[in-house]
């Protein structure tokens, strides 16, 4: 009766079993990555004991063709970081040309900014701020110098003016002086003649 209930147990647990069983292997199919390859050895190994030692037992076919797939792997993975390697690489060197070209542009643009900002005075660059306080203060400096020249030519004119004056007022008064000098001595010979005149008779 023990017997049967043993038996009658694994009846029951076979078709379990069975359902488990298929159900590892579809989820062993999908998994193809290295762990799930060892974890599917270590699955199908087994172990017995003889004489007291215990050993375990590994079908040689799977552990070759794990083998096989843990160097492809360990190739391939060599071979993309050397891929990688040789990308970063280029890049590296891609990056310092770009910014050897980058330092170079912001070597003419402050070049040219600055000769942009600056004016060439007298062959020197000047700030253009300084420039036009140069450039204001000659402005305002010949500004200077033509009121004080005009100042002066106006002193000048008037004194000229009034000298002009002066020279027309003695010019006049110097004819007149001659005019009545003509007139007296006129009038002084006519007497004279007038005299003798009359001394002739």
């Amino acid at each position: 009766m023990k017997y049967l209930r043993i038996l009658f147990a694994l009846a029951l647990l076979i078709p379990t079993l069975a359902i488990h069983a298929q159900e590892e292997e579809s989820t062993e199919e999908t998994d193809n990555t290295l762990r799930g390859q060892l974890e599917e050895l270590e699955r199908k190994s087994g172990n017995y004991r003889a004489n007291g030692i215990r050993y375990e037992v590994v079908k040689l076919s799977d552990l070759y063709e794990t083998k096989k797939n843990i160097f492809d792997s360990i190739d391939t993975a060599n071979k993309t970081i050397k891929d990688l390697s040789a990308t970063i690489t280029a890049n590296d060197a891609e990056i310092e040309d770009l910014n050897g070209k980058l330092q170079e542009t912001t070597n003419k643009l402050n070049a040219v900014t600055e000769e942009k900002d600056s004016i060439s005075f007298f062959g020197a660059l000047i700030s253009k701020g300084t420039y036009n306080f140069i450039l204001w203060s000659i402005i305002f400096g010949l500004l200077l110098l033509l009121l004080f020249f005009i100042y002066r030519f106006r002193n000048s004119n008037f004194l000229t003016q009034q000298a002009k004056s002066a020279l027309a007022d003695l010019e006049e008064e110097y004819q007149n002086h001659r005019r009545r000098a003509l007139e007296r001595e006129q009038k002084i010979s006519r007497q004279l003649q007038d005299e003798l005149n009359k001394q002739k008779k």
